[in-house]
């Protein structure tokens, strides 16, 4: 029972007596457990990004009415495995002129960008990596390293598409990040901590997407902007810049961008359902144990990951000046109301039920929802009358 109680705790400890009965050093024996923890995790995230593809064709196909793999595997299950067989084998090719430490380094800076963040998600109470008191500025951080492996790749590529491409996707990420910030802390404001584990346990009772749905919605709309992915995928244009920052890597390489994005996808989904749908609480069911918490974990981000599917496959490629437009003349100044007005409710309230919290909470993200729409009207008709004048102009010359 104590295994299901603290499974993590437990097979450390048995590992490191095995170590240490050996005659290693207690010290280095817990070097080793922790590195091996590491590597456990790293594994078994490779393992899902591998499943990951499968469940997006999968997905895909059946918004474009069709069956998608089904060859190879029941279900076409094998479909991944041989794509990573053919990326492996698949000849490596450096551009002439490109910088090869850089060009090397940057699709393994972009997947790390990606495994780092795995170290601040709770899953369970007891199953973390580490329960940073600055989770949120950490996961901003880890960030910041994949906007350099796509600046890396585009750069020492020598090829003026990548570095387009890569100037395009960089402007995006700088752009959507500061929308995202501003969503990331409201669930600060509200759970009164930065660490993940902090705010996983203060929606014990409710969860933060009742109490700041516009909070949830821009996270989610600067997380896909983040992820570069559809309507947001501004480095992939055919027309234009064809496949953007990593036009010229092959094999492992780009198999790394590929597995990346989408293993980023999983992660950000994740995030999303512990940042604002209760993390590992649902309905009491946690409390059957640790492994049954990293379960809802791992259900709420696959739904996360739907989600994104979801809008990718839906939505067409926007113009790169219409998506920044978008961002700094409308989500900047709508995520800095929905924060100002939480704060100030959330200290209003402070002593407060919590139904009554939450009430006022979501009613005032309908009134700023309502105020938003009504704006986006008047400034939606105020431009129709203006294109319209001057053909309504000419119209009624021509009929006098």
């Amino acid at each position: 029972m104590n295994f299901w109680n603290d499974p993590l705790k437990v097979a450390a400890v048995w590992l490191e007596g095995i170590f240490t009965g050996w005659g290693m050093d207690a010290v280095l024996a817990h070097v080793l457990v922790v590195f091996l923890g590491v590597l456990l995790l790293i594994t078994i995230l490779m393992v899902l990004d591998i499943f990951l593809v499968w469940i997006e064709r999968k997905v895909v196909a059946r918004f474009q009415d069709r069956i998608g793999p089904n060859r190879l595997g029941p279900y076409g299950l094998m479909q991944p495995f041989a794509d990573i067989i053919k990326l492996i084998i698949k000849e490596d090719t450096t551009p002439d002129g490109a910088d090869k430490v850089v060009y090397n380094l940057a699709p393994i800076l972009s997947m790390m960008s990606v495994l780092i963040l795995w170290a601040i998600v709770p899953l369970a109470p007891v199953m973390l990596g580490v329960d940073l008191n600055v989770g949120l500025l950490y996961l901003v951080a880890a960030g910041a390293i994949g906007t350099l492996a796509i600046i890396m790749a585009g750069w020492s590529s020598n090829n003026k598409f990548a570095l387009l491409g890569a100037f395009r996707q960089v402007a995006a990420m700088v752009s959507y990040e500061i929308p995202m910030v501003v969503a990331l802390l409201i669930p600060t404001v509200l759970a009164g901590t930065m660490g993940m584990l902090g705010i996983s346990e203060a929606q014990q009772g409710l969860w933060y997407v009742f109490l700041s749905p516009l909070g949830a919605l821009i996270f989610l709309v600067s997380a896909v902007a983040e992820l570069g992915r559809s309507p947001f995928d501004l480095s992939e244009g055919e027309s234009e810049v064809v496949a953007g920052f990593h036009i010229e890597y092959s094999g492992m390489k780009f198999g790394w961008f590929y597995a990346g994005e989408l293993l980023h996808a999983f992660t950000f989904g994740g995030f999303w359902g512990i940042l604002f749908f209760g993390g590992y609480h649902f309905f009491g069911l946690e409390n059957l144990g640790p492994l049954v918490a990293a379960a809802i974990v791992l259900f709420k981000a696959l739904l996360g990951y739907w989600v994104i599917m979801w809008i990718k496959y839906t939505l067409m490629r926007i113009r790169i000046d219409h998506m920044l437009a978008f961002n700094w003349k409308f989500l900047v100044p709508l995520s800095l109301v929905v924060l100002m007005v939480t704060a100030l409710l959330n200290t209003l309230l402070r002593d407060a039920s919590t139904w009554v919290m939450g009430l006022s909470m979501f009613l005032s993200n309908a009134l700023i929802a309502w105020i938003t729409v009504e704006i986006l009207r008047g400034r939606s008709r105020a431009e129709r009358e203006k294109m319209e004048g001057p053909a309504q102009a000419a119209l009624e010359a021509v009929n006098h």
